[in-house]
């Protein structure tokens, strides 16, 4: 493509993702995630202990399943925010982070607690459940958004990489 051809508009664009992420909207989610964090271990190392002593044996193994769930998504939520704040301080570019994000599991922190297994659960452990899901919706919807328009390019890098080591293979130059 020449010179010529790029727009004027092309030029002056701002990506998206870089507004979002260092939007006031990041800021909030930042905050209300390491609060949930910051409540989650409050719950369970107190009032959680004593609620757990006090359930019959299926709800208990109910209780320590889900709570290790939930302590499992809520780190790999805060790691997510932490990526993501680095990016927005300098600290990391936006390509670092995709990088370092390939270590975070947002989408496979586990499925859904059921309906049933929440109704056995304490209100307060059910409630934060609640809540990291909500979270995690919210965190999953902008990494889409964020990390869209590092993911074209690095295919086509990938692709135009394979390109030439095949043209150097057969003698032929790009």
């Amino acid at each position: 493509m020449s010179q010529e051809s790029v727009s004027p508009v092309a030029e002056t664009a701002v990506a998206f993702g870089t507004r979002l992420a260092s939007s006031q909207a990041f800021k909030d989610l930042f905050r209300e995630g390491m609060s949930l964090v910051e409540e989650t271990a409050a719950y369970l190392d107190g009032p959680g202990r004593n609620d757990s002593r006090s359930l019959d044996r299926g709800p208990a193994l109910a209780y320590a399943t889900e709570s290790m769930r939930l302590t499992t998504r809520l780190m790999q939520l805060a790691s997510w925010l932490l990526l993501q704040r680095a990016v927005n301080e300098g600290e990391l570019t936006q390509e670092q982070a995709a990088q370092e994000k390939s270590k975070v599991r947002l989408s496979s922190v586990g499925a859904p607690t059921p309906q049933a297994t929440l109704e056995e659960l304490p209100e307060q452990l059910s409630a934060l459940i609640g809540k990291a899901m909500r979270l995690q919706e919210r965190i999953v919807h902008m990494d889409k958004l964020l990390f869209a328009e590092i993911a074209p390019a690095a295919a086509s890098n990938a692709i135009s990489s394979q390109i030439d080591l095949l043209a150097n293979a057969f003698g032929a130059r790009r």
